[in-house]
């Protein structure tokens, strides 16, 4: 409900405000599929927001946390180990995670800040589950290392409008 005397002005305030709210949700839910095996690209979501002029610091924190939840999916499905569901849904085969074994123990959770690599992203988050490395640790290193990214291209986009 508007309480303000300009009726114009308060459904132009409503409009832009959903404007804003599907661009925000649409970010995050394109950010959290994308940490899925489905082909799908945030970063173009996300650039074209940036473009559009919303605010960067939200939408480099929306699209790390759709990011960050999706990525924490496959850690899950590696927790659970439900071979079926792994390979069914991620494409990932039991032989390719123990093949990472020796590098999961030996740099850890670290290697949650590399989730958000393409191609082997996936296979180190199920590969962090399957070997249960700490839950906590593998959060915040998969938030920091997907906020990271998420930072580097709303500089590049800075840089390309920069050229332009």
């Amino acid at each position: 409900m508007c309480f303000h005397q300009n009726e114009q002005l308060c459904i132009l305030l409503n409009t832009t405000f959903l404007k804003a709210l599907e661009a925000y949700f649409g970010l995050f839910f394109s950010a959290l599929i994308a940490a899925t095996v489905v082909p799908m690209s945030a970063d173009v979501v996300l650039f074209g927001l940036l473009e559009l002029g919303y605010n960067p610091f939200w939408l480099i924190i929306v699209a790390t946390l759709g990011n960050t939840i999706g990525g924490l999916s496959s850690y899950l499905l590696g927790y659970l180990a439900k071979w079926k569901w792994i390979t069914k849904y991620l494409g990932v085969k039991k032989e390719k995670v123990y093949s990472l074994k020796t590098k999961v123990y030996k740099y850890g959770f670290l290697l949650a800040g590399f989730v958000w690599v393409p191609l082997i992203g996936d296979l180190f988050a199920v590969a962090l589950g399957v070997f249960r490395s700490k839950w906590l640790p593998v959060l915040v290193f998969m938030t920091i290392g997907k906020a990271a990214r998420f930072v580097l291209i709303y500089y590049l986009s800075t840089l390309v409008e920069t050229c332009l």
